[in-house]
């Protein structure tokens, strides 16, 4: 059972987070919204989640990162290019003190559109 305190959309999610972090998570929304128009979003397993025909990608905050969760089969698509980053097999760390690779992002969440539409 959900407390009341549990964040109900992905906008209070993101409030519960420092002002600088909030500013990243606002960043990497808007960057996802506007990759995959038509996307739905939701808090799933406590975090910011977009499906289109099933989980697309999430995000969670942490201490020092914000994890985007894409899903084992987008890591390994873009393993080079996510070199810079800690991954592991469906995660991208994101680190708080460097800006949002948000080409990258992007690259990744069409990805799994196209994906999705097969």
């Amino acid at each position: 059972m959900e407390t009341a305190s549990a964040p109900q959309n992905i906008d209070e999610y993101i409030a519960g987070f420092p002002e600088n972090v909030q500013e990243l998570m606002k960043q990497l929304r808007t960057t996802i919204n506007e990759t995959a128009p038509g996307a739905k979003e939701k808090i799933s397993w406590g975090m910011a989640t977009f499906t289109m025909e099933g989980n697309l990608v999430h995000f969670a905050g942490h201490k020092k990162h914000i994890g985007l969760y894409p899903g084992a089969e987008a890591i390994e698509a873009f393993k080079e290019k996510l070199s810079a980053f800690k991954t592991s097999k469906g995660a991208i760390q994101l680190p708080l003190d460097k800006p949002m690779p948000l080409p990258l992002i992007a690259e990744i969440v069409s990805f799994n559109v196209k994906r999705r539409k097969v």
